[in-house]
């Protein structure tokens, strides 16, 4: 079970903050603003797992790189080497540990889930119900309900400061909470295509679902 949790970023929005934004904009347009202004970006990453009685349990640290339309990449460096690539409709899982290449098709089978989002293949109206959730702090909360009844989410919630991203909060069918903090963030950078390139390791055993 702890393997399979190491996955879960797949299925995560990936909306990192924008700060082209403007705060006179309603909290779902600010969102769209910043999915459309977005074609590149970094940033650094704290991801939070909480299990059904409310404890975090994993803490993990890494770096994020995006790139639209259907590229992204998360770096786990902290406490365990991972990597998740995204290219050419297919998402590569590389757990260095392991030693294991896990390869699966990013399309409308995924289609409720963030990582399909962040793809910028689909848009937030076809896949996603959008709710104002109000002021808590200095964040504004935006809830997305997932249309498709398939998805392995109940809900995503997305706090933006002043128009750009600052926190996530995920909830699964499976009564575990995730929580991803954005820090370092650079928007429309230049990244190397190369990045986005996956070769698996010689000798890693590799399943193509």
């Amino acid at each position: 079970m702890f393997k399979k949790n190491r996955f879960i970023s797949l299925y995560f929005a990936l909306f990192i903050t924008s700060s082209n934004c403007f705060a006179s904009e309603q909290p779902v347009q600010q969102l769209q603003a910043f999915l459309k202004s977005s074609k590149s970006l970094t940033a650094d990453f704290k991801q939070v797992l909480i299990n059904e009685a409310g404890n975090p349990y994993q803490t993990s640290y890494g770096v994020f790189y995006l790139q639209r339309p259907g590229k992204f990449r998360w770096n786990y460096q902290k406490p365990f080497q991972q990597q998740i690539v995204s290219t050419s409709g297919k998402v590569w899982f590389y757990d260095t540990d392991l030693d294991q290449v896990t390869i699966k098709k990013l399309d409308e089978s995924v289609g409720s889930t963030p990582a399909l989002l962040l793809s910028g293949n689909i848009s937030l109206e076809d896949n996603f119900i959008m709710k104002d959730q109000g002021v808590e702090g200095d964040l504004t909360w935006i809830k997305l309900l997932p249309k498709n009844q398939d998805s392995s989410f109940k809900y995503i919630l997305i706090g933006l400061d002043k128009g750009a991203l600052s926190g996530m909060e995920l909830s699964d069918n499976f009564g575990q909470l995730t929580r991803i903090y954005f820090s370092n963030v650079i928007l429309n950078p230049t990244i190397k295509a190369s990045l986005f390139e996956f070769q698996a390791p010689k000798g890693a055993d590799v399943f193509s679902e």
